[in-house]
């Protein structure tokens, strides 16, 4: 076993643990005995994340990053949490740097961490298909991730991971200057709004980022999952009809079968 490698990953789910224990008002552990041979109580072990995993703060230096290059390049090779230690690529974004319209995932999965590109796995085709139908090329609009590091196993990104990351997503859409953003999946669109509300509640109705209309929606790899329910493809047709006559652009005429 290669403990150099399995660490981060045990850290890592430790501290998801004791956020989600935290998150639902558990303040300490009680110790295997709660009293001493004295009889006098122990108070319960305080909860905390263990030191060595504490992630760095990211402070970007806004006013200096102008473009995306620049930004790709103060993230260098960027070690500022556990997810770069299994990573095989940083995916840190494709498509047109002046975009009007910018797509926002989760986190990279294996294609696009092998590959170093976001959305080019079997979620990604299903992307490509809704920006084709909605009259654009991949090269027209601008694609990012929450996280540019996969995290193992594909599983959910944990708080520290997204507070790390995530300046760098915001930094690129700080950068684009889009006219709209479409937050794919739940962790983008919580991350943006500052939200703990359900996707499912979230999408179908425009919200604001700094001033950007964003329209949540749900991630690709979610109607993946749910590929037999083809109701789910429609309701993210109809959040991409409101992207797309907000920009003031052709509708295409899209009829079920």
């Amino acid at each position: 076993m290669n403990t150099n490698l399995a660490l981060p990953t045990i850290y890592a789910s430790l501290r998801q643990y004791l956020h989600e224990l935290a998150e639902s008002g558990v303040e300490g552990l009680p110790l295997a005995n709660n009293t001493t041979a004295d009889n006098k109580s122990i108070q319960p072990f305080p909860l905390q994340i263990p030191a060595t995993e504490q992630q760095e703060t990211v402070a970007l230096p806004l006013g200096k990053l102008s473009t995306l290059e620049e930004i790709r390049s103060f993230m260098g090779n960027c070690q500022r949490c556990n997810l770069a230690a299994s990573r095989k690529n940083l995916v840190f974004g494709c498509g047109n740097p002046k975009a009007k319209l910018v797509f926002v995932g989760e986190a990279p999965g294996a294609d696009e961490d092998r590959q170093g590109e976001p959305f080019v796995g079997e979620a990604g085709h299903i992307l490509t298909r809704i920006i084709n139908a909605m009259g654009f090329e991949r090269s027209d609009v601008y694609i990012c991730n929450v996280l540019k590091c996969r995290p193992p196993g594909n599983r959910n990104p944990d708080k520290n991971e997204i507070t790390t990351c995530s300046q760098f997503m915001l930094a690129q859409l700080q950068v684009i200057k889009p006219e709209a953003v479409v937050a794919l999946g739940t962790f983008a669109a919580q991350t943006l709004l500052e939200t703990k509300e359900a996707i499912s509640k979230l999408r179908g109705k425009f919200h604001q980022y700094q001033g950007i209309p964003l329209m949540p929606t749900f991630h690709p790899a979610f109607l993946l999952r749910n590929r037999a329910n083809k109701q789910l493809y429609w309701d993210v047709w109809e959040d991409m009809v409101m992207v797309l006559k907000l920009l003031g652009l052709p509708v295409p005429d899209k009829q079920r079968k």
